[in-house]
């Protein structure tokens, strides 16, 4: 048996999430039906952490123990054969048997993409946030320097979240505007559940005017939920990158880079 890990890139607006559930298809689920499909036996995938349904992945990192004489490059061209339309992966390499993609990251980047067009967009609707207003980044950009380091994010959690602690620490915060559209970029340790889409959606609304540029440090300091603007839609978020404290991926094919047609980061 050996240890195989991968990079995933899909589109969560065909799944109901990245994990297994019964009667609803996940991205786990697909990537293990291709995988009997292909070596006759079941394999179960590990991922790096959840998304929820609709949201998206550029470099999720996965892996899976397999018995199988294919060689990297041979599986990974198999399994992009078999696997369902809406996930590629991306890169495969055979690695230590005690790597594990969730206990072993570092940390992890997330991107949330929002366009501002006059006129809601006539497709690409279910792989960005949209919003008809321009927005103040520089007032967004104040906002968001509060975020950066280590502070009790009480406030940015969802009401069904069960993390038994809510002290995570942001290494990076960063918004990059373009003509009609924005990214927000955020990189931490450790994220709380829907923790970026309400730090996009408080982002978005000081950028509109509805809040002011010191809200968001007034609910890491009071941990009220209610400071903060909306929970934005799962359909801007999208997984950008998992980190490990080994290099990951280094023989192999980088593949294609962002979103395509819409922001490139």
């Amino acid at each position: 048996m050996r240890n195989v890990r991968l990079e995933v890139s899909y589109d969560g607006s065909r799944f109901f999430g990245w994990q297994r559930q019964d009667g609803f298809l996940s991205v786990q689920e697909a990537i293990e039906q291709a995988l009997t499909s292909l070596l006759g036996e079941p394999a179960t995938v590990h991922g790096s952490g959840r998304t929820d349904t609709g949201v998206h992945a550029l470099r999720q990192v996965a892996s899976f123990h397999i018995d199988t004489p294919l060689s990297d490059d041979r599986l990974r061209h198999a399994l992009n054969a078999h696997i369902v339309h809406g996930v590629t992966i991306r890169r495969l390499e055979t690695c230590d048997d005690n790597f594990h993609p969730r206990f072993d990251a570092v940390s992890k980047r997330y991107l949330y993409l929002t366009l501002t067009t006059r006129f809601r967009p006539p497709f690409a609707r279910e792989l960005v946030h949209w919003v008809n207003h321009p927005l103040d980044y520089a007032a967004m950009r104040h906002a968001a320097d509060s975020l950066i380091g280590e502070h009790d994010f009480k406030a940015f959690s969802s009401s069904s979240s069960t993390a038994r602690g809510t002290v995570r620490t942001i290494r990076h915060v960063r918004i990059v505007g373009r003509r009609e559209r924005f990214a927000l970029i955020v990189e931490s340790s450790g994220f709380l559940y829907n923790m970026v889409r309400i730090i996009a959606g408080t982002l978005i609304d000081v950028g509109r005017g509805r809040l002011d540029s010191e809200c968001a440090a007034r609910a890491l300091a009071s941990g009220d939920r209610e400071e903060l603007g909306m929970t934005a839609p799962a359909s801007g978020l999208y997984l950008l990158r998992v980190r490990y404290p080994e290099p990951c991926f280094c023989g192999s094919d980088r593949g294609p880079r962002g979103v395509p047609g819409l922001l490139q980061v």
